[in-house]
């Protein structure tokens, strides 16, 4: 099933709306392409008349109703490690930055979990239900993908873009050149300009490198060339990759 699939039942949500009470009933929905095709521990409960609405309402023999939603789905979730199998436990709310109480409210977090005793259980999926609609929760490996493949798309556009800008010249190597493209009338100006700073940056390198290491006056202009050379090598190597090259995203 397709990572981004999804179900809503307008009919249930109309007739019933969506709380806490009925969320776990709502999710187990003939129709939900998520729910699974074993018998699960919830609908063994739901034969014998326990559900959350059921013990708000009645209570148990140990805590007698009226309950409180909160201790409600606290007595739901103990019937539920009273069993063994696959069961759809409604996780607690919890708040998230920048989500308002209302928003919170319309949402509800289903964990699937396998159970072989009252504290070991296997998780098998996590499910959200978001104003009606139930969601699959993505995967560590689903999210990793996804960022992976927007980080590429961006680095793409990048070199892209810079592989317009580079030019280079067998004495000085690679240069760039930021500026757009000049009006016809103000080209030849600007073209003498930067023609002008670029001659200038070329006969600096000619001078420095033609000194011997000894001779060099400072430190810093030492310095300077040695990352300059590098930062010529990471370029060329930049501009002669596949994906500026070709525009390919590396695999």
């Amino acid at each position: 099933m397709s990572e981004t699939a999804s179900f809503v039942d307008p009919v249930f949500l109309a007739r019933f709306g969506l709380t806490r009470i009925n969320a776990v009933d709502y999710f187990l929905h003939p129709l939900n392409p998520f729910r699974t095709s074993a018998k699960t521990s919830n609908e063994v409960l739901n034969m014998q008349g326990i559900g959350i609405g059921t013990l708000m309402a009645w209570g148990t023999s140990t805590r007698p109703g009226p309950l409180t939603p909160e201790q409600g789905e606290e007595e739901y979730n103990a019937a539920l490690a009273g069993l063994t199998g696959e069961q759809y436990e409604l996780l607690p709310l919890t708040n998230i930055e920048g989500m308002t109480p209302q928003q919170l409210a319309a949402l509800f977090t289903i964990r699937h979990v396998h159970r072989t005793s009252p504290s070991q259980i296997k998780v098998l999926g996590i499910y959200y239900i978001l104003e009606g609609v139930i969601y699959k929760s993505p995967t560590v490996r689903a999210l990793m993908k996804a960022h992976v493949a927007r980080t590429l798309e961006g680095l793409a556009g990048a070199c892209d873009a810079l592989s317009v800008c580079a030019r280079y010249d067998p004495t000085t190597g690679y240069l760039w050149n930021f500026e757009p493209p000049e009006e016809d009338g103000e080209e030849g100006d600007d073209e003498t300009f930067y023609g002008v700073q670029e001659r200038k940056r070329r006969r600096r390198r000619r001078v420095l490198d033609n000194r011997r290491p000894g001779e060099r006056r400072t430190a810093e202009e030492e310095e300077g060339i040695r990352a300059s050379e590098a930062i010529d090598r990471i370029l060329s190597r930049l501009s002669n990759s596949e994906v500026v090259v070709k525009g390919k995203q590396p695999r």
